[in-house]
């Protein structure tokens, strides 16, 4: 018996549940079409947890295992204004990705904003918060963000690390090379606290990173709290 069904989309399937039904285990598999990780999620699992993620490369022999996706991510990055290093959640794995942001003026009416890998709607989001809770003038700037690799991010810790990869760029002032950055931002521009605290300050620690700057509420000697976004960007761009 074959059963033909289609994605909509934001992802699901589309029509009854009929297909998700009847089935045991329901896979996404996502990336980008011209290169970067594939990531395979489980929507659906009767047996196990869908708090997973697998990441693959694709070489000239196929799909392959990424043993070290965080260490291959990073392999190219360099420290300069706009590029902030994030420690992020792909399911119950820890990952580390770079994060860049452009600032440019605005030469034509209404100013741009162009996100990839991440939420557009919260994009617009921060730039409001930046802008009220900051001295950043951004209304008459092109905003353009960047998760590198291809990855889709949907963890509200990456909040923190993208607010200040704009403040980044639009300063002209880079993140010390030994930092990571990641936490919550609510609209009075709050820092709140992320899930999973301690396995992204492993994973940062394995790859000799020094600090990260992260909510003050999670005390380890590893980070260097703040309270504020205000605080953040005063405190740690130079």
């Amino acid at each position: 018996m074959i059963l033909v069904g289609h994605v909509t989309k934001e992802g699901s399937i589309a029509g009854p549940k009929i297909l998700e039904h009847l089935v045991d285990v329901v896979l996404n598999f996502e990336g980008d079409r011209y290169g970067g990780f594939r990531v395979v999620r489980a929507q659906k699992n009767r047996y196990g947890s869908t708090n997973e993620a697998a990441i693959f490369e694709m070489d000239e022999q196929g799909l392959r295992i990424v043993k070290n996706p965080s260490a291959e991510l990073l392999a190219e990055r360099q420290n300069l204004d706009g590029s902030i290093v994030l420690a992020t959640m792909e399911g119950a794995r820890p990952l580390l990705v770079e994060i860049q942001a452009l600032v440019n003026p605005t030469n034509f009416g209404y100013p741009k904003r162009t996100a990839s890998g991440f939420d557009l709607n919260r994009l617009n989001l921060l730039v409001a918060v930046l802008e009220k809770r900051t001295k950043l003038k951004l209304a008459d700037k092109d905003i353009y963000v960047n998760v590198v690799g291809g990855l889709k991010l949907n963890d509200p810790a990456a909040d923190l690390a993208v607010a200040m990869a704009i403040a980044s760029a639009s300063a002209g002032r880079s993140l010390d090379e030994g930092a990571v950055v990641f936490g919550e931002i609510g609209l009075g521009g709050e820092i709140r606290s992320a899930t999973n605290w301690q396995a992204r300050i492993k994973e940062a620690k394995k790859l000799g990173f020094t600090y990260a700057i992260a909510p003050k509420v999670h005390k380890d000697k590893f980070i260097k709290g703040v309270s504020d976004m205000r605080q953040a960007l005063i405190d740690y761009l130079q």
